[in-house]
This record gives C-alpha cells, structure tokens and sequence, in this order.
C-alpha cells in the first residue's frame, strides 16, 4: 500500500460557493437560517481542519419546509405538464454537466472521495440518471379497464403524485444519493424536503441552487441541514410528509418506521449490508482479485453494498489471500484531490475509531491479518486515513464477517462446495447485494436463483443503471431505486367510475 500526500491537504482551495463558509438551510428557493440560531460544524475528513458551517435544523425549520413544499405542491407545480416537467429536468442535466467540476471537488472536501478516480469517473452515469429520470416524466400511464358493471360505466385507473417527499440521505455519496430523490420527484411532480447528513451536506445545497437556476419553482426542492436524531426524526414523524426516502442504517431505518405509523407514510428504506462476494476456483483471478478488492475497498470500504464477506473455494485460497494483499499494496492512498490517489480518508474520526475497533476485534477473534489495519501518519497524520485491510482465516461467525463495519475492511472465507457457499452467504440478516466469480453457467445461475439479495452481480461488481435499479431484501431494506418501480413509489392509484347514463 502506498501512502501519498500533495499539497492540497495544506492548502485552503475553495470553490465560490465556500467563499461564504456559514451555510443556512435552503427553503422556499433562498438561504434561510436555523429557527434557533445554533450552527454545526462540518470538517474536511483529508484534514481535520473546519471545512464549513451548517444551520442546525430541529422541528421548527422542518415544520417550516414542509409547510412551504406543501404550498407548492398545492401551487404552480401542480399545474406543470409532463413535457414541462422533462424539459425543466434536462435543463438542470445541462447545468449539473457545466457545474461538475465545481460538485465534484465540493464532494471531495466534504467526504474525502478521490476526484479522479471515483467521482469524476462517475460524470456519465450522473447525467445519464438524470436523464433517464427526464424520460420517465412522459411516461407515467394509467389504465381503462373493461368491467363487467351494469350499464354504460367506464371505468379508469389513475395515477398520482404522492405529495410531499422527506428525503434523508447519507453522507458515503451525497451526490449519487440525491439524485435518486430529485429523479422521481421531479418526473412525478411531487415535492421534497432533502435533509443531507450533517458530515456531508455541501453538494446537496449547492444542488438546490442549481434547481430553482433550472427553472424549477421555489419550494418544490428545499434542503434542511441538521443531525438526524433532530432534524431528521421531525422529518420522519412529521405528519404532512407522505413519503420517506432513507438510506442509512438498519437501526435508523426501524426508527422511521416507528415514526411513519402516525400518518402511515410511504417508505423506501436502503440499509444496512453485508454483502458476500463469491470466487469459485474456475474463476478468471486477473478480473477477480481486483474486482472483489474495489469491491471492498473503493470509497475507502464506505459503501452500502461492499462486498465485505469474500467467500473464496478453498482450493485457490492461498494464491488468492496473496494476490488481494498484493493488489491492496498498490493501492495509492491519500489526498482525495490528487491525481494519483486511489483510497482517501474515512468520514470522521468516530468512523476511523469504529472500523479500528473492528480491526482489534477481529484479531482477538483469531481472524488472521494479512495485511494493512494501520492509521496512516506523517503527512496524513491530521486526516481520518486507514489501510485497505485484508483478514484470512476467518469464520462466518465472527464479528468481522457479520457486522457492518463500513471501512476498507475484507474478510476471507473458505468454502468447499457451491451448496455451501450459497448457506453461508445467506446466513446473514443482511440481503442487500452479492457477487459471484465463476466460468461456469450452471453455477451462476445456481447462485443468481439462490442468493439472497436485492443485487447479484455476475464477474462484476457494483454496476448499477437506472433502468434496471437496485433495492435490498431482509434486513437490508425495502422499495426500489430505478425503473418503473421507483417511479411508482412516489405516485398513488385512484379508480373512476363513470356512468355515462346518468
């Protein structure tokens, strides 16, 4: 593993939109501050240092943003067509295209994701999120049924915007996660309420702008910055919310369910995993070792699906350890605004001292490390900066291989026969996503019918495109992101019956 610093850790580099570093909440299309006045602080995760400054939204503030997307839901909004809606949606493409640098190093100071080999990388497939939502504005459908009623009745089946949409969205990926709200919202006409985590909020404000410069009418979209047991548990109870969108733990996740009982909100929970990626000895390792690495360790392990349990056949496991380790070594990790860097820090030091903290536990439970498990120092010393961490000899029943750890850790599992791999991947409360390694048909489409999961992907990882969309299963969650079902989610049905004899 190679360690790399540059001079942009050291260096103040701003974007216009931190020139000004105190952030108010975006309500009604303009910067509002905290009914309260109090602020948080918000850190570049590469430094340590203060990175900005965020109203501290508690009920008052959410009270007030939903009262103002209720209004425009009621409003102008309401009355927008659906060509209206579309061509509104590939206005903001072209200025989230023309403004892509500028999110992307916003991301990048905010939650430490490399700008040049994961977020930039990403541009397409934003825009071509976007875009596909902008299709699916044109083509929501109802139905005109034949009945068998008496009469001259005809009958039809309409479909509807839910309303107003609370949005609380997690701080691994802000600017892919939003996109998955914004989409739907826009292309259904309903109306949000987006509360950002309070480590990573700058791209979603900056997002906002951008909407109302697009044309989209104030207090369609609004943003309310916060702590999530403040800002957004008043979201998830409040009772003129319809439908809430959450991606984070499966903890949070019951909470909200607890909380949408009292006006029996819609949801679409993405949570917790812990996803098993499966190498079978037929599998072709020089796609395998570093597709199952990335899998674990890009966005530094912080990523919802990461293949974290590697269930390797027993008879390539050695030469498999040695070449994940030796393909985790070359790995370049350090500031996320340099060119070369491959891994940059974890969010905050609470999350750099949990995922050590695994570390530690997983050698007292007789896990062996094979390599990384060390904070870096001397020029990262100041930034929230861990190895890529290989463990072997490790059961399915250690913590390491059951918890969700969320850090650039791997745990490798031995399995002799395909019906054992299928057993132990399923022996998880978790069924968000998997993968599978293998030459042979017959096995991957036991796998595919077997596995557990919302996901499995195929000597691949990780690909996801808003056609086909992405959802969890068990404990990982419910409702769908992409495709038809998402689009939906955010709509409800009504029948009419007409008696054209009356």
């Amino acid at each position: 593993m190679n360690a790399i610093s540059n001079a942009a850790l050291s260096t103040p580099l701003l974007t216009p939109f931190l020139v000004e570093r105190n952030k108010k909440h975006f309500i009604d299309g303009r910067w509002v501050g905290s009914a309260s006045g109090e602020c948080i602080d918000t850190f570049n995760p590469a430094t340590g240092g203060l990175l900005a400054t965020l109203a501290r939204g508690r009920q008052e503030d959410v009270d007030r943003a939903v009262r103002v997307a209720r209004q425009a839901f009621e409003g102008p909004w309401r009355r927008f067509t659906p060509g209206q809606r579309q061509r509104l949606i590939m206005r903001f493409a072209e200025l989230f295209d023309k403004h892509f640098d500028e999110l992307t190093l916003l991301e990048s100071l905010d939650m430490g994701a490399p700008l040049h080999t994961r977020l930039r990388p990403g541009k397409a497939a934003l825009v071509q999120t976007i875009l596909y939502y902008a299709a699916q504005a044109r083509n929501i459908q109802g139905e005109t049924p034949h009945n068998s009623l008496p009469g001259q009745v005809t009958t039809m089946i309409l479909k509807a915007p839910v309303g107003v949409v609370g949005a609380i969205i997690p701080w691994n990926g802000p600017l892919f996660a939003q996109m998955h709200v914004l989409g739907p919202v826009l292309a259904t006409g309903c109306t949000a309420i987006i509360k950002p985590a309070e480590d990573a909020s700058l791209t979603v404000l900056r997002t906002a702008e951008l909407l109302v410069e697009a044309g989209l009418p104030p207090g369609v979209v609004n943003v309310v910055t916060g702590i999530g047991a403040e800002a957004g548990a008043a979201l998830a109870a409040h009772p003129d919310v319809n439908r809430i969108a959450f991606t984070g733990s499966t903890g949070v996740g019951r909470e909200i369910i607890k909380a949408s009982a009292g006006n029996m909100k819609r949801l679409q929970l993405e949570l917790g995993g812990k996803s098993p990626d499966i190498v079978f000895a037929d599998a072709d390792l020089d796609k395998a070792v570093p597709g199952v690495a990335m899998g674990v360790y890009g966005n530094s392990g912080q990523i919802c699906f990461a293949g974290t349990r590697v269930f390797v056949q027993r008879s390539i496991q050695a030469e498999f350890l040695e070449r994940m380790s030796a393909f985790g070594n070359t790995l370049k990790v350090g500031d996320p605004l340099a060119l070369e860097t491959d891994l940059g820090p974890l969010i905050t030091q609470r999350q750099l001292d949990r995922v050590l903290g695994y570390v530690e536990q997983g050698k007292q439970e007789g896990a062996a490390l094979v390599s990384g498990g060390r904070r870096l120092g001397g020029d990262l010393a100041n930034g929230y900066f861990l190895e890529p961490t290989l463990f072997g000899n490790v059961s399915n029943q250690m913590t390491v291989a059951q918890e969700e750890i969320f850090g650039p850790v791997a745990s490798v599992i031995p399995f002799d026969t395909a019906d054992e791999a299928l057993a132990l991947a399923n022996a998880t409360p978790y069924g968000l996503a998997s993968g599978v390694w293998s030459a042979n048909v017959n096995t991957v489409m036991k796998m595919v019918h077997g596995i557990q999961a919302g996901t499995v992907w195929v000597n691949c990882y990780g690909m996801v495109d808003p056609a086909v969309g992405f959802g969890g299963y068990k404990e990982s969650g419910y409702g769908w992101k992409g495709g038809a079902a998402q689009i939906d989610g955010y709509l409800y049905q009504k029948a009419a019956y007409i008696n054209v004899t009356a």
